[in-house]
């Protein structure tokens, strides 16, 4: 299994609340619309929310809260069988368009450039 991580940071001017709102309920009928031409698998968006419980693990890990990492909004996954139907996904009119179209929307609620992504290949340890 073949998976793009996208760890999302939102605009400036956004609230985690608006980000996620529009991350969810227009940008995720998007990616649908837009799956069979990409050949996506499987697509997930993990909401993050403020909980107790993540600044003191958060701070376990990097020795105290003022030096850990940022948080992030969300995590988008997408999933592909393999590499030749992520390829596959590019190499059509349509699965171009819908890259772009994708692309665009995205540029209204993401801070591209303090929201790292890649590609990854699944190794199941627990399931």
């Amino acid at each position: 299994m073949i998976k793009l991580t996208f760890c999302l940071t939102r605009k400036d001017g956004m609230t985690r609340e608006e980000f996620q709102d529009y991350w969810l309920n227009r940008h995720g009928p998007l990616v649908r619309k837009h799956a069979k031409a990409l050949h996506i698998k499987r697509y997930v968006q993990l909401h993050s929310r403020d909980l107790p419980d993540t600044d003191p693990l958060r701070a376990s890990r990097a020795g105290s809260l003022e030096e850990a990492p940022a948080t992030y909004d969300g995590v988008a996954e997408l999933w592909w069988e393999n590499l030749d139907e992520l390829r596959a996904g590019t190499q059509t009119e349509e699965g171009l368009a819908a890259g772009r179209a994708l692309l665009e929307d995205e540029a209204k609620f993401i801070a591209f450039k303090s929201s790292p992504l890649w590609f990854g290949e699944e190794e199941v340890i627990v399931g």
